[in-house]
């Protein structure tokens, strides 16, 4: 029996960490996520996981976070050898070209923004599921950055 993949999402929001637990549970899928509520808790929880050899399948980041912020703990998580090539999407409400950039060269796999209504946060939650699994690409964050630039809406 293969095992379902495991999402760790790092979010300071108790709302949004409510939302998405809902929109996972509403897709079936509530066993597959952990939260944390910062960066250094999510870097705590990454290197316990990478001792058990149990790493996550995908790792999702706020960006405005205590402790450690969202490019922060990009930036530790592709310095730690066992770590650096576990996907990151940074799930963010920030357009910001200058932190999209600076995600971009911290090696961040892709770029999203917070869904605007439930239905979309459901949507959101089954990509990152069909992620995990190979059936599903996120658009890279070069994309994202070039859609924001030109004002395409995301």
């Amino acid at each position: 029996m293969t095992s379902k993949p495991c999402i760790l999402i790092a979010e300071d929001d108790l709302e949004d960490q409510f939302i998405m637990t809902d929109a996972f549970k509403e897709e079936g899928l509530e066993k597959i996520i952990s939260f944390v509520e910062n960066g250094e808790l999510a870097l705590e929880y990454l290197k316990q996981a990478v001792e058990q050899n149990t790493p996550p399948a995908l790792v999702v980041l706020d960006l405005n976070m205590p402790l450690l912020n969202g490019t922060q703990t990009l930036r530790e998580i592709r310095n730690h050898q066992k770590l650096k090539d576990v996907p990151v999407i940074i799930y963010s409400t920030s357009l910001n070209l200058i932190e999209m950039e600076e995600c971009r060269k911290l090696g961040a796999n892709s770029y999203i923004t917070k869904p605007n209504t439930f239905t979309e946060c459901c949507e959101v939650a089954r990509r990152f599921f069909e992620f995990c699994n190979g059936n599903y690409s996120f658009p890279s964050i070069e994309e994202t950055i070039t859609r924001t630039r030109s004002g395409v809406q995301i």
